[in-house]
């Protein structure tokens, strides 16, 4: 296998390029030209520009700003007739402004702190939890938002109204434990905790294993496990993915497992899309075409099997909002609705436009945060008029936008995963 060069292979590629006809039907499909009305601004008009950087042309301010704000949901591979694999061009444009182009020093610094030493250490996301923690639990936070100083912060101000609460406890006591199933044992599955889910979504970790056991599941939390690379895949850094990538192979590759489970649609796009990521890794490519296999969003894989049927009632009307990593990038739709319908008790409410972008896309909601917040007034719109008193998703990164959308343009709706309702329902029986 030929040397590989990220200067070339990180790039859009000719053959992804030729696939895009220019007929025009991403255009209603993409959250940002809807808002913006710009073609600049388009799927068809982002691919535009991506073959003139091909052939030579800059990597000007006005390219990476329109490369930027796309939100990467991937609404328009779903509206393509011609099969165009957005999703990996955009993240190698990212990646090829990354190579190419020297960014400002303060901008350097942040981005190497987040994706590089941030996300991936257990150790740092501790640490960090902990200082947040303080934050929120001291009354600094309330005394912070309420003396208005936030409101001159600029972006870094609208950020902090944004930051998920920390959970105590954490869920890094169970990295590293096994799970036995509870009853016959039908299944053995590797769970992948995530990175700030461990931190902010504990209890729906927790939830997720208990489902699981109550399906028979042995649980395996592997210890060596990282984060998945999927924000640094998603911000260009796909180097850095790549090393995440292969510290979660090699700690599952060891093990036989029936699946490999995530509760985060967005983190489990980037999981299954490991075999593109190391396509070029002589040592892992073959490695990564198994883990892709494996892997299953936890709606998935319970959707496949013979669900256990003892659920207590689950009176509360809901409706249910399409990740778009889910329903775009993984084409999973029906799973979690299914799923939904099986719940004793619980009335189904279907929303209109259930998997347009509600503006989360990552940590798009923190640097673009002035557009994800008009994507979330809009999709609130749709969530009122089902009269829901319960928003479901399958993403935790939807579910922190969405409890924002809920406070400010809802009704106060309560805002839950999936694999939630279902541990309500075995709870409750």
């Amino acid at each position: 296998m030929a040397a590989f060069n990220p200067l070339e292979l990180d790039a859009p590629q000719q053959k992804d390029l030729d696939k895009c006809v220019h007929c025009g039907l991403c255009l209603n499909a993409c959250p940002t030209y809807r808002e913006l009305h710009l073609e600049a601004d388009s799927p068809r008009g982002r691919i535009y520009q991506m073959v003139q950087v091909k052939n030579g042309a800059p990597i000007t301010e006005s390219y990476q700003e329109h490369i930027d704000l796309c939100l990467a949901c991937r609404g328009c591979e779903t509206a393509c007739p011609s099969g165009v694999q957005y999703g990996r061009l955009v993240e190698a444009a990212r990646a090829d402004i990354e190579n190419r182009v020297q960014r400002p020093f303060t901008t350097r610094l942040l981005r190497s702190v987040v994706f590089k030493h941030l996300l991936p250490s257990r150790g740092n996301l501790r640490l960090a939890g902990a200082a947040m923690r303080v934050y929120q639990g001291s009354g600094l936070q309330w005394l912070t938002r309420a003396s208005g100083i936030l409101n001159l912060m600029g972006s870094l101000g609208k950020a902090e109204a944004l930051a998920p609460a920390i959970e105590s406890p954490t869920f890094f006591s169970s990295v590293g434990k096994v799970f036995p199933s509870l009853g016959e044992k039908k299944y053995r599955v590797a769970f992948l905790a995530g990175c700030i889910a461990n931190l902010s979504f504990a209890r729906l970790n927790e939830a997720t294993v208990r489902v699981l056991q109550v399906n028979g599941c042995e649980v395996v939390i592997p210890g060596a496990q990282t984060c998945c690379g999927a924000l640094a895949a998603h911000a260009g850094m796909r180097e850095q993915a790549r090393k995440q990538a292969r510290i979660n192979i090699d700690a599952l590759r060891t093990e036989s497992f029936d699946a490999i489970i995530s509760n985060a649609a967005g983190c489990g796009s980037t999981l299954k899309e490991y075999d593109e990521l190391l396509e070029h890794d002589p040592q892992y490519a073959e490695a990564a075409k198994i883990f892709s296999r494996k892997m299953k969003d936890v709606t998935e894989f319970l959707a496949s099997i013979e669900l256990n049927p003892k659920m207590g009632e689950v009176r509360v009307t809901v409706t249910y909002q399409d990740s778009c990593h889910l329903a775009h990038g993984q084409k999973i739709r029906a799973a979690p609705r299914k799923l939904l319908k099986m719940v004793p008790g619980l009335t189904f409410k279907e929303m209109a436009l259930a998997d347009q972008c509600c503006g989360s896309a990552g940590i798009y909601n923190v640097v673009h945060t002035d557009l994800s917040m008009k994507l979330l007034e809009k999709k609130m719109e749709t969530v009122n008029r089902t009269k829901a008193t319960r928003i479901v998703t399958a993403n935790p990164g939807c579910m922190l936008q969405l409890r924002v959308g809920a406070q400010r343009w809802g009704s106060g709706q309560d805002v839950s995963h999936v694999v939630e309702i279902l541990d309500e329902a075995y709870r409750n029986a």
